[in-house]
């Protein structure tokens, strides 16, 4: 038989049983999509400034790009709220793989914010002085030399600087914008890895201390590669259960609602073995995103290892995104389930908020200190999760936002204080900040405040949402191992004042580099932030309860 033969055979079969031989366009709603859009494509943007920009200028093009995108994407996200995409007009953008509903807009625009403060702490150049008469930031003069080599030497003499940092940043932004909005199980992988990729190359960049940040980027790819490869197993049991990668779908054949069952799923849906394993992986990848233990392992290391500026963008916008993503998992897709996963998430909440507050007391490093306490707060932020109720979803929404300002303020603190070496985080150096710097301690006090959860702080105001939802969704014994953890947690973050306030400062001791306007800004921002929600909460809590309703 002939090639055209056999040519005319398969057209011929294809035109007879039409649905192969048509392939629809995809529709794409570019409107709904826009925050992310504008974020990815600023960030191939910033790869060509690097190609072609000559190098004395990249910095600033870099800088003004980030800027734009950012307060773009999040005019974006307001506009898109506004014109009622957070409650009336919530639906499924991208062929199903985006939910544009509340709480994604809600958690988009908590991270561009936390994203914009972030930048600035990249950006600063005022706090190590200046190497061979150029100004420079907290990253390596370039980050493909070995460190201590002579290529490294002759960059740091040229006054080089790693500006790829502005566009990983932004590529992170993105995949962190679609990590919590995204609708099916292949988008959240795609969402995972392009969030994740960015911060580990991320955390290897800083100028000082060069071995202990690649350590820490190592120890945060592998264990990451690990969490990932979990999660990838879950969505193929999950997969091989429902037949779809859709959210909608699967929770339809949890709930054994699905309208139409072919015979190929008739035979996998009996089969809650592959439900059960393939949501504990999924779900336990989240967890190491958040940082709960026992997935904790690599939060201290990573956070005192990676360059200050990092560890502070990553503590708040990746927990963001992960929670929000947490959230839609176990509310959207397996609410059918819940009596199963819940027992589960008490016991993963309640060793996370004791180990953490517990860890931290011995911490000695106060980045490692601030790590600890982000696992505790991670703990507490389960407690709305196990809530299984729209106060619960609320009270997360706004711990999440208040959390994040909190955490980037209190580490552009830790990249103020320095002596010879760089930053100084020994707790024994900080003895008598208060003394030597008041404004930096109070500042500093005030975000250790507002961790501890006291009144008129928005820590005070985001424990009492998330406590009162757990508490209503019937997790009152969760409620009170929180407040015990919570009365753990005040002891050292009181220790760490009395030591800045009623110690006697060393003569030897670190000084208080002054800062240009943008970490001025980030603490600044922090500040109001932490003071404002604490003080009037009602309106952001307002804004989170109507943000709180997930659209399937």
């Amino acid at each position: 038989m002939s090639a055209t033969a056999v040519h005319s055979l398969w057209t011929t079969a294809a035109t007879a049983a039409d649905p192969i031989g048509r392939i629809d366009a995809p529709k794409i709603e570019y409107g709904q999509l826009a925050p992310t859009l504008i974020i990815i494509g600023a960030a191939v943007v910033g790869i060509l400034v690097e190609a072609f920009v000559p190098r004395r200028a990249r910095y600033y093009a870099q800088m003004f790009l980030s800027v734009v995108a950012l307060i773009a994407a999040f005019a974006a996200v307001v506009a898109l709220a506004a014109g009622g995409y957070g409650t009336t007009k919530a639906g499924i953008a991208a062929m199903g793989a985006i939910a544009v509903d509340g709480p994604a807009l809600f958690l988009q625009g908590t991270i561009l914010l936390v994203a914009l403060v972030g930048l600035f702490t990249f950006a600063e150049r005022r706090l190590d002085p200046e190497a061979h008469g150029s100004r420079v930031d907290s990253f390596a003069a370039q980050a493909a030399a070995v460190p201590g080599s002579e290529s490294e030497q002759k960059a740091v003499k040229a006054g080089f600087t790693t500006t790829e940092v502005f566009p990983l940043l932004l590529f992170a932004v993105a995949g962190m914008l679609v990590f919590p909005a995204a609708n099916d199980l292949l988008t959240l992988f795609v969402a995972l890895e392009v969030l994740s990729l960015p911060l580990y190359l991320l955390c290897a960049l800083a100028r000082r201390k060069r071995l202990m940040s690649q350590e820490a980027a190592v120890k945060y790819f592998l264990l990451g590669a690990f969490a990932s490869a979990f999660t990838l197993f879950g969505i193929a049991l999950l997969y091989g259960y429902a037949g779809s990668m859709s959210y909608g779908t699967i929770a339809q054949v949890v709930d054994g609602t699905v309208p139409t069952v072919t015979p190929a799923l008739a035979d996998t849906m009996g089969n809650d073995a592959l439900l059960l394993v393939g949501s504990a992986l999924l779900v336990m990848g989240l967890l190491f995103k958040v940082g709960a233990v026992p997935f904790h392992m690599w939060t201290p290391d990573v956070y005192q290892g990676a360059p200050t500026p990092v560890t502070g963008f990553m503590a708040a916008a990746t927990k963001v995104a992960a929670f929000g993503a947490l959230l839609r998992i176990l509310y959207v897709v397996l609410p059918g389930l819940r009596w199963d996963w819940r027992p589960v998430m008490w016991t993963v909440a309640i060793v996370t908020m004791l180990a953490g507050a517990i860890v931290a007391i011995t911490q000695t490093d106060i980045k490692r200190l601030l790590a600890y306490s982000s696992i505790a707060h991670a703990g507490f932020i389960l407690a709305g999760v196990i809530a299984t109720t729209p106060e619960g979803i609320s009270s997360v929404l706004f711990y999440l936002a208040a959390y994040s300002f909190v955490t980037i303020g209190a580490f552009a603190v830790v990249t103020l204080v320095r002596d010879a070496g760089g930053e100084a985080t020994h707790l024994s150096k900080w003895a008598g900040l208060g003394r030597r710097s008041p404004l930096v301690a109070a500042v500093f006090a005030v975000f250790l405040l507002a961790f501890a959860g006291i009144p008129l702080t928005s820590g005070f105001s985001g424990k009492f949402a998330v406590f009162k939802a757990a508490a209503e969704g019937g997790a009152a014994p969760l409620v009170v191992i929180g407040v015990i953890s919570s009365a753990i947690a005040a002891f050292f973050y009181i220790r760490v004042i009395v030591l800045m306030f009623f110690s006697e400062p060393r003569p030897e001791g670190p000084t208080v580099a002054v800062p240009s306007p943008l970490t001025m800004t980030a603490i600044g921002v922090g500040v109001a932030v932490t003071v404002v929600l604490g003080v009037a909460p009602q309106y952001f809590l307002d804004l989170a309860g109507q943000a709180g309703v997930f659209v399937r």
